[in-house]
């Protein structure tokens, strides 16, 4: 239910007039509501490690997950100013996040090198949400979807790159 603010305002806000009709934007936003959802919880992970990794790694993991939590925190605002952009309501909690996300909630503390790992799949998962969506860009002909989520591949591309370089030194990849 509305509250007495937004029912006051409600008859005079104007449609919703960008070339996106009302189903296509609703489709886009369920969306990039799995990829807030995935991408919050890659971000609350990467702050959980920033806080708690030990080890010879130390000095170097900690500054790296500061920056790629960072990062992830502008991220987040922009892909929920991107939602409230095109008419729905971002999720904002954590049982939200929890029921569309790909990422799981970590429960313990593991090893520099596990952090590591855990984080490359986390980054490939945003990944992997983001090209999902792609495709429903395309349909919808929303261009600035389509190049928020480009940007937002490149940077979890290059963060699962980075990391998997510190631990597979040994393999051909």
């Amino acid at each position: 239910m509305p509250n007495k603010i937004e029912a006051d305002f409600s008859s005079t806000r104007p449609d919703i007039n960008i070339g996106i009709n009302e189903q296509d934007r609703k489709e886009l936003c369920r969306g990039l509501s799995k990829f807030l959802a995935d991408s919050y919880l890659l971000y609350l992970k990467t702050q959980n490690y920033h806080w708690n990794v030990t080890g010879k790694m130390f000095q170097a993991l900690h500054v790296l997950f500061e920056e790629q939590y960072r990062d992830l925190a502008e991220a987040v605002d922009e892909i929920a100013e991107r939602i409230r952009a095109l008419g729905e309501y971002a999720p904002g909690s954590f049982a939200a996040f929890s029921k569309v996300s790909s990422i799981k909630e970590e429960s313990a503390i593991p090893t520099a090198e596990e952090m590591i790992q855990n984080l490359v799949i986390g980054h490939e998962t945003v990944v992997s949400t983001a090209r999902g969506l792609m495709s429903v860009t395309e349909e919808c002909e929303d261009d600035v979807t389509a190049d928020m989520l480009t940007q937002r591949m490149q940077v979890h591309e290059k963060a699962a790159w980075m990391l998997r370089s510190m631990i597979s030194a040994n393999k051909a990849h």
